[in-house]
């Protein structure tokens, strides 16, 4: 009878633990910031990473737009950052945004793709912890002179340089 009780004990316990761990979920939001080079929106094969470049991750009540959570980080020498989110944000609207470029030639934030829409719940259909951002990028103050070759090479002309 005691053997019972103290396995019955033991499962209570786990139980409770791991009730205890789904409610203070973490997730791992990924991406990249790089430097848009050609001002053209989007990467091309000679955009460039930035390093040290801040990132925010912030969350939003859905019904108030109250800002309910928020986090940063830099990006690595690839360009790339992890940003770890506890808890489940379900009811809430979650955006990675660029906060600065340690770049002096490359720091104009691009208007309407300053942010990323991620989902940091579990209750949405996704199994993995890990969510992946859209790149995220500044732009430099005048094209590079190759910007043109690349380009013609995507087929994407006539664009004025």
């Amino acid at each position: 009878m005691a053997k019972a009780i103290l396995v019955l004990s033991a499962l209570c316990s786990i139980l409770a633990f791991a009730n205890f761990a789904q409610s203070h979920e973490v997730f791992k939001v990924e991406g990249t910031v790089y430097c848009d080079t050609c001002r053209v929106q989007f990467q091309t094969k000679i955009s460039e990473n930035i390093e040290g470049a801040k990132v925010q991750l912030t969350c939003r009540d859905m019904e108030t737009e109250k800002v309910t959570y928020t986090t940063e980080a830099l990006t690595d020498k690839d360009g790339k950052y992890t940003i770890e989110a506890t808890g489940n944000h379900e009811k809430e609207i979650c955006d990675v945004g660029v906060i600065h470029s340690p770049r002096e030639d490359c720091k104009e934030p691009a208007i309407g793709f300053e942010n990323s829409r991620v989902v940091c719940s579990n209750n949405v259909g996704m199994h993995n912890p890990t969510r992946y951002a859209n790149p995220l990028f500044f732009m430099k103050k005048e094209s590079l002179p190759g910007c043109k070759d690349v380009l013609d090479e995507l087929g994407l002309f006539p664009l004025e340089f």
